[in-house]
């Protein structure tokens, strides 16, 4: 068996148990922003365990006290069950799935990890079946094909949305997944407040706070909504309400534009959290502590315009990013994002960019 050392954790890996040692970074930021939450004497459920790294770099490094894993396969509850004691955490370490676990499970967590193969979906309902107010939801997607419209049929399927398959799309299925979670939420009567969200390399990851109160769950539900896009100069609107809205004609070019959704048009993150994990993140690796600055600095507005696409359409050779930040940030704000290279989030509407992008030649 295979020892590998990951944070304050050592574990072994072996009999076909999978470990992805790519994920490393976004354990450590999971782990930057439960410490930043300050919850305290926390009991956590990582209810896809795996290796058991996961709950027990939470028990080594977050200040949880009450570490529940869960994983129907044998092999995987073996392992976590062993680097559990290897670490010397003191984990219930069951060899159940899910499903199983919240239909006996006699208390509620402080936060709840769901980071399956492939998507979140069919493990949301269970997780918040565990949840109180102010449980933290973690919830992967890797289900990002599904997501980001490539299978489109699929995405409206699990998700009820109609996803975007342009440059939009990791943020659009980033907010897709937030949306499904609101509405499953509602029917527990909770809202869901984002902390964090994130998509990077193969996977989508959101960070949530759950609130009980039929006006959070109202308010939630309130904050999904439709994006409207044009092909023709890359221009979007979006506009909030649960019943779906037409196609529009685009306010730039008089092209019509498509609709996508319904999804999340509200925050993405809590600031102040998000500052905080940047302030920590100087004890993690040089790659967690670029990637937090980041998602720190970037803008939490809905969606971005793309320089490359901005200049094809204006019929113009490429131009310095930068020279497009620095001509907008004179009069609105303007920021990079983690969603996409060569992309600006900014308080400008499409008119105002594309004069920025037509003078930086």
């Amino acid at each position: 068996m295979e020892r590998i050392r990951e944070g304050a954790a050592s574990i072994g890996v072996g009999g076909g148990v999978f470990y992805n040692p790519k994920m490393g970074k976004l354990r450590d930021i999971s782990i930057l922003l439960l410490r930043a939450a300050k919850i305290r004497k926390a009991k956590l459920l990582d209810a896809t365990a795996a290796t058991g790294i996961r709950g027990i770099r939470y028990a080594l490094e977050a200040g949880v006290v009450d570490t529940t894993m869960l994983d129907i396969n044998s092999a995987a509850y073996r392992n976590a069950k062993a680097n559990a004691r290897l670490n010397r955490v003191k984990a219930n370490v069951l060899g159940k799935s899910l499903q199983d676990f919240a239909g006996s499970a006699q208390r509620a967590f402080d936060a709840i990890d769901l980071d399956p193969f492939g998507s979140p979906a069919p493990l949301v309902y269970d997780a918040l079946r565990l949840s109180k107010d102010g449980t933290i939801l973690m919830v992967t997607a890797t289900d990002t094909a599904t997501l980001c419209g490539a299978e489109g049929s699929a995405c409206q399927r699990i998700y009820g949305a109609k996803p975007i398959h342009n440059e939009l799309c990791h943020e659009g299925g980033v907010r897709i997944l937030l949306n499904f979670i609101a509405r499953n939420a509602g029917q527990f009567n909770f809202g869901i407040e984002p902390l964090l969200s994130i998509a990077d390399m193969h996977y989508m990851r959101v960070f949530v706070r759950l609130h009980r109160g039929a006006r959070e769950a109202t308010a939630s539900v309130g904050s999904g909504g439709f994006v409207a896009y044009c092909s023709r100069c890359h221009n979007f609107a979006y506009k909030k309400g649960v019943v779906a809205q037409p196609d529009t004609t685009c306010n730039n070019c008089g092209a019509r534009m498509q609709a996508y959704g319904p999804m999340w048009l509200g925050a993405l993150k809590d600031a102040k959290l998000v500052s905080e994990m940047a302030a920590l993140s100087s004890k993690y690796g040089e790659g967690t502590k670029r990637f937090v600055t980041l998602l720190n600095e970037e803008l939490d507005i809905p969606f971005f315009y793309s320089v490359p696409k901005a200049t094809s359409y204006l019929k113009m050779g490429s131009i310095p990013i930068d020279k497009v930040v620095n001509a907008l940030g004179k009069r609105h704000s303007v920021s990079r994002t983690h969603f996409e290279k060569d992309v600006i989030k900014t308080t400008a509407g499409i008119g105002d960019v594309l004069a920025a992008v037509a003078k930086a030649k």
